[in-house]
């Protein structure tokens, strides 16, 4: 996959705010005057919003789950990201592959090898730029608990988001070019400044 700066990403533990942000930095993309599809993960094509309904309700084992996921990632590369990425648009993504390796491989203890595996086999490249939300997790639970229906993932004790979190910051660490990490315990017009200096770079990078 080729993006010469066109595929961002937004991560972090639900809670963390950065569903918040995606619309905004689409809009932010296209006041520039550029294409930009705005899709999230699991789902962003028919096929993947039903496979998304499934993880989020169905009990399941923990490599069906991951298997899921990477069945919907599949699925919007070929019809969604990569089309997009190839006719010279760009990508805003809530969630992508971070997501795994923290949630399945973190949060659930599979390890970061088996995701990688998957990862290698499936995907041609990562991301051009990563922004991670992060939050302590009293502050990501406070918000959980004004918010919808909790799903599958939401309703899992305090011990597996810290897993996911720490498994978070242990990929920003190991890409630090790539991941940029957000305070998101700020106001929304602070994160949102931060973003814009970013989206900037991002653009005049493109020019």
């Amino acid at each position: 996959m080729t993006s010469r700066r066109r595929f961002i990403t937004l991560e972090g533990v639900d809670g963390a705010g950065k569903s918040t942000h995606t619309e905004w930095i689409a809009e932010f993309l296209r006041g520039q005057g550029l294409e930009v599809v705005s899709t999230r993960e699991p789902g962003g094509t028919p096929l993947g919003e039903k496979l998304r309904a499934l993880v989020l309700t169905d009990p399941m084992g923990l490599d069906t789950e991951t298997l899921l996921m990477f069945a919907a990632r599949c699925e919007h590369l070929h019809q969604v990201i990569e089309p997009t990425l190839a006719r010279g648009a760009w990508v805003v993504c809530d969630r992508y592959t971070d997501a795994t390796y923290a949630y399945q491989g973190g949060g659930r203890g599979l390890g970061a090898a088996r995701v990688a595996a998957l990862e290698t086999w499936m995907q041609a490249g990562r991301p051009d730029r990563t922004w991670l939300f992060d939050v302590p997790l009293a502050v990501a639970r406070a918000r959980l608990a004004d918010a919808r229906e909790p799903d599958r993932f939401e309703r899992e004790g305090a011990a597996f988001f810290e897993r996911t979190r720490a498994a978070y910051q242990a990929r920003a660490a190991a890409e630090p070019d790539r991941i940029q990490v957000i305070d998101s315990t700020r106001a929304i017009p602070e994160i949102r400044a931060e973003l814009e200096a970013g989206l900037r770079q991002l653009v005049a990078a493109r020019s």
